[in-house]
């Protein structure tokens, strides 16, 4: 698999997750927009979110996730994120249960506790996706499931465009950014001990070009994709 240098059109100054997500922080919520995660989750079959009682938000940022998850019946929900200025913003917001600085790989939450795993364009940001997908496996209770938001790959290879925010003085930054197969994603969950239960992705269509008109040559392409894995097959 090519890396993501190979496509990278912006050429932007790269910094690390941390120092990226911190400076990010005060402005994330202008510059993130639903349709490209949250409205993904609204497509999904599974979970039937009503009967999850504990979740965990892995990278949980600035709590938009909670906040959607709370929407749909959630209660107990345990947030981990690498950046402090996400986890202030979180914290401000008042969605999750419980917030932990902590790393996605390793997050020292309690094993086999979870009855919903979820994480939402961050796995770009890892080098190798093994370690997401057996720390959410350790962290899910019996046929509790893992949701994961991703960027697609094709998007990525298209539009050459890394993670990016612009910071207090103007200057856009990249943001530690890889590239990952729909392969690499498969075969890291079936390595952990997943089943892939469904796969929807959003295209760019009429209203995103309405939003971002230099898009429209990419009208069509695949932009994020939602992955639902689940410990057990599903059962309808």
């Amino acid at each position: 698999m090519p890396t993501f240098a190979e496509f990278d059109r912006r050429q932007y100054r790269t910094v690390d997750v941390a120092t990226g997500y911190d400076g990010w922080a005060p402005t994330y919520e202008q510059t993130v927009m639903d349709e490209m995660d949250l409205a993904l989750l609204d497509r999904l079959r599974r979970p039937r979110w009503h009967e999850v009682r504990r979740a965990a938000d892995l990278g949980c940022g600035t709590g938009r996730t909670a906040a959607w998850l709370r929407r749909h019946g959630i209660d107990h929900i345990d947030g981990v994120d690498l950046s402090a200025g996400m986890l202030a913003r979180a914290r401000e917001r008042g969605g999750h249960t419980s917030l932990t600085q902590g790393d996605v790989r390793d997050t020292g939450l309690p094993g086999g506790t979870y009855d919903l795993v979820i994480a939402s364009l961050i796995d770009e940001h890892l080098p190798d996706l093994a370690p997401l997908y057996a720390e959410a496996r350790r962290l899910t209770a019996s046929a509790g499931v893992f949701v994961l938001v991703s960027y697609h790959p094709q998007f990525m290879m298209v539009s050459g465009m890394p993670t990016h925010y612009t910071d207090a003085s103007g200057e856009p930054l990249a943001i530690s950014t890889h590239l990952h197969s729909v392969s690499d994603h498969v075969t890291a969950g079936l390595a952990a001990g997943w089943q892939l239960a469904e796969l929807r992705e959003a295209l760019i269509d009429d209203a995103w070009i309405t939003v971002k008109p230099k898009w429209a040559a990419l009208r069509g392409h695949p932009f994020t994709m939602a992955s639902v894995w689940a410990t057990q097959p599903s059962t309808g």
